[in-house]
């Protein structure tokens, strides 16, 4: 569409521009026909006919991206997410239809991420809730009996829908920003003890796989600034998706250091490791990479929520490859979080 407009800057000079066309055509248009001896009634209306052409061609240009947006809007609230406007002009509108743009992608970009989120929390559900019925089925049918080994199962798949239940409630909190911190200083190598012992415990209580476990302060009485209760909660998701990533007899290793003004923490495992091309990715909701698809127990939401932990602490984390294979976590956060 025709926009001679559109270089111009602001909307104020815009209509002065439009009143002085529409005047100057106006003024022409009857010099013109006194000239050329029409009687001033006709030169006036084919003056006035020919300024508000004028007007109505600079105008549409001006009000366009508004007609746009009006009908975008009218199709994001059918839940079309899609539109967009002409944002050409240099002008308020044309800042206002940039803005229309950036706001219609934001919002195609959370319809996909709460259809995404009900997909996979619809999957994740399914799965235990399937196993549990398919076993109660079979013992109120009388086609097997209550043994042991079943129980254990079906104990399994009920903690399972209990860890989906409490990570999910975990994240809405953290990203509703409802969770305060309540920072103090601590001691990090008595809580980094306490998290590998209950690991050990729950390890030997839910697998037969042996995992040996290293801690590691320097200096021993390192101290950081922060939530002790949710530096506890990182550091316990890093371990135990560690775990369950580690080969029979690895070993997981936490160990934690000064470095400038951070306290950084690492766990590091002798999984298979995390590819270069999935590593921004880990920290996503229900992200899981091709190894975790084959492993159970993994929700994907574990280092969602200890990506948010770290960030409301003013902190960082990443993702490195261990040497001479495996995966490390590093998680820096400052000595003294705001």
């Amino acid at each position: 569409m025709n926009r001679p407009l559109d270089p111009l800057s602001s909307i104020k000079t815009k209509l002065g521009v439009v009143i002085v066309a529409a005047v100057a055509v106006t003024v022409i248009t009857v010099a013109l026909g006194v000239r050329a001896g029409w009687p001033l009634a006709i030169g006036g209306l084919l003056a006035g006919a020919l300024a508000l052409a004028m007007v109505q061609l600079l105008a549409r240009g001006m009000t366009s991206p508004l007609r746009e947006m009006a009908v975008a809007a009218r199709a994001m609230a059918r839940g079309d997410y899609s539109r967009r406007v002409t944002a050409t002009s240099r002008d308020e509108v044309g800042e206002l239809a940039r803005a229309f743009n950036t706001m219609a992608g934001d919002l195609a970009e959370v319809d996909r991420m709460r259809r995404d989120l009900v997909a996979s929390v619809s999957h994740e559900l399914r799965t235990p809730i399937s196993a549990l019925q398919a076993v109660l089925e079979n013992l109120v049918d009388g086609v097997e009996s209550p043994d042991p080994e079943q129980l254990q199962t079906m104990l399994r798949q009920v903690e399972r829908l209990g860890r989906l239940v409490e990570q999910l409630l975990d994240l809405s909190r953290l990203e509703s920003g409802v969770v305060p911190l309540d920072k103090c200083s601590f001691e990090l190598l008595p809580l980094l003890e306490q998290v590998v012992l209950e690991a050990e415990l729950t390890t030997s209580q839910t697998t037969a796989k042996k995992v040996g476990f290293e801690v590691e302060v320097t200096p021993r009485d390192l101290h950081l600034e922060g939530d002790p209760e949710r530096v506890h909660q990182v550091v316990a998701n890093l371990i135990e998706n560690a775990v369950r990533f580690s080969p029979e007899s690895g070993i997981v290793g936490v160990t934690s250091k000064a470095r400038d003004e951070e306290v950084v923490i690492e766990v590091t495992d002798m999984g298979p490791g995390i590819p270069a091309a999935e590593a921004t990715h880990v920290f996503e909701r229900f992200y899981r990479s091709d190894s975790a698809r084959s492993s159970e127990g993994g929700t994907g939401l574990g280092l969602a929520i200890v990506r948010w932990i770290v960030d409301l602490h003013g902190g960082h984390i990443a993702v490195e490859q261990a040497t001479p294979r495996g995966c490390r976590m590093v998680v820096a956060l400052p000595a003294g979080a705001v």
